[in-house]
C-alpha cells in the first residue's frame, strides 16, 4: 500500500484526508461538540458520568498562580502524569515514574527538580502544546500501569489502542507500541509501531514503523503479531458507546489497558489519523460504506459491536 499508485490506492478503498474531511468529518461531527473531545478534562467528566473508566484525575491547574502549589498537589503520589488538556500528538506529556529525594524521575531516568517541573506546567498553561496555541489547562492524573501482555512488545511507555468509529460502529483498530526511537511514546510520527488488530478477535495482525513493515519489536526482539488483547469485547463496547457520549459520528477512541483497572478511555479524537489503514493493510472506505448500507448505526451499541465483529473480521488473503 505504501508504494502503491493513486489508482491502486483508490481500488483498495484507501481514505485520504480531503475525502475524510469532506465526506465524513464535516457532515458527521457537529462543530459545537468538538470541545467534548478537544478538552480532555471535559472528556473525562462525560465518560465518568456515563460509567466509562478513565485514568483518575488528581488535579487541574487553570492559572499560573496555581503552579506555585504544584509540589503540594503531587506530594501524595509516587508517580503521576502531567498533560495539556488540549494537547495533541502526545506533545507536552510528562510521565513521572518515581521520586529521587526532592526530584521527579522521568520514564527515561532523567530527573527534574521542583523548579523544572513547575516550568513545564507553566509552559502547558501558556498554550505551548495546545491545539491552536491557545492558553490551556494542565491535568495531573494517574500513571497507567500497563498490562503484562504488552511487556515484551513495548519500550518504557504505555501502548494504546486506537479504534475508529463511524456512526457508533467500530470499523478499524490498531495498537500503538512505544519504542526507544519514539522515546517511550505511543505516537507513530515519533517512531512508535502501529499494529493492525482483527476486530473479531482482538489479535494483532500486520505492523509498520514509519513506512516499513516490521514483524519484531526493534528494542525487545519479540514478535508483534499474533498477540490477543485482553478485554477485547469490553473495549469494543466502550468504543461504540463513545458515539452517544460525544455525538460525533466519525471519531477515534484511544484506550489503555491498566494491569489493575482494566480498559481505560484515554482520549477521543474528532480528526483521527489515517495511517491505521497501513497497519491493517486495508482501506477504510469500503467499511464506512458498508456501515451506511447496513443500517447498523441505528441499533444499540451491543448490536453495533456484533455487526462490526461479523462484517470486519480479518480474512486471510
Amino acid at each position: 500500500m505504501m508504494l502503491a499508485t493513486r489508482r491502486q490506492l483508490a481500488e483498495a478503498g484507501v481514505l485520504g484526508i480531503n475525502r475524510r474531511n469532506a465526506r465524513f468529518t464535516l457532515p458527521c461531527n457537529p462543530r459545537k461538540y468538538y470541545p467534548r473531545v478537544d478538552d480532555k478534562e471535559q472528556t473525562k467528566q462525560l465518560a465518568q458520568e456515563a460509567g466509562i473508566a478513565v485514568p483518575p484525575l488528581y488535579g487541574v491547574l487553570h492559572i499560573e498562580r496555581q503552579v506555585r502549589d504544584l509540589a503540594r498537589q503531587v506530594a501524595p503520589y509516587a508517580d503521576f502524569v502531567i498533560k495539556p488538556a488540549q494537547g495533541s500528538g502526545g506533545n507536552g506529556i510528562v510521565v513521572i515514574t518515581g521520586r529521587t529525594g526532592s526530584g521527579y524521575r522521568l520514564v527515561n531516568g532523567v530527573t527534574l527538580d521542583e523548579r523544572e517541573l513547575a516550568h513545564h506546567a507553566s509552559n502547558v498553561l501558556s498554550g505551548m502544546y495546545s491545539l491552536g496555541g491557545q492558553p490551556d489547562k494542565a491535568l495531573i492524573e494517574y500513571r497507567v500501569q500497563f498490562d503484562p501482555v504488552f511487556a515484551g512488545i513495548s519500550y518504557q511507555g504505555v501502548p494504546d489502542i486506537r479504534i475508529i468509529n463511524y456512526l457508533g460502529v467500530p470499523v478499524m483498530a490498531m495498537i500503538r507500541l512505544p519504542t526507544q526511537r519514539s522515546r517511550g511514546r505511543a505516537n507513530l510520527h515519533q517512531g512508535a509501531i502501529g499494529a493492525g488488530v482483527d476486530l473479531a478477535t482482538g489479535t494483532t495482525l500486520h505492523a509498520v514503523q514509519d513506512n516499513a513493515m516490521v514483524t519484531m519489536h526493534p528494542d525487545t526482539g519479540n514478535a508483534i503479531t499474533g498477540i490477543t488483547i485482553p478485554y477485547w469485547d469490553q473495549i469494543l463496547a466502550l468504543a461504540a458507546r463513545c458515539y452517544e457520549l460525544t455525538g460525533l459520528g466519525y471519531q477515534g477512541a484511544d484506550f489503555v489497558l491498566d494491569s489493575e483497572r482494566g480498559p481505560l478511555l484515554l482520549e477521543l479524537n474528532a480528526r483521527p489519523g489515517l495511517n491505521i489503514q497501513i497497519a491493517n493493510h486495508a482501506g477504510l472506505l469500503p467499511r464506512l460504506r458498508q456501515v451506511e448500507r447496513s443500517g447498523a448505526h441505528v441499533r444499540g451499541y451491543e448490536q453495533r459491536v456484533g455487526f462490526a465483529k461479523r462484517a470486519f473480521a480479518h480474512k486471510e488473503a
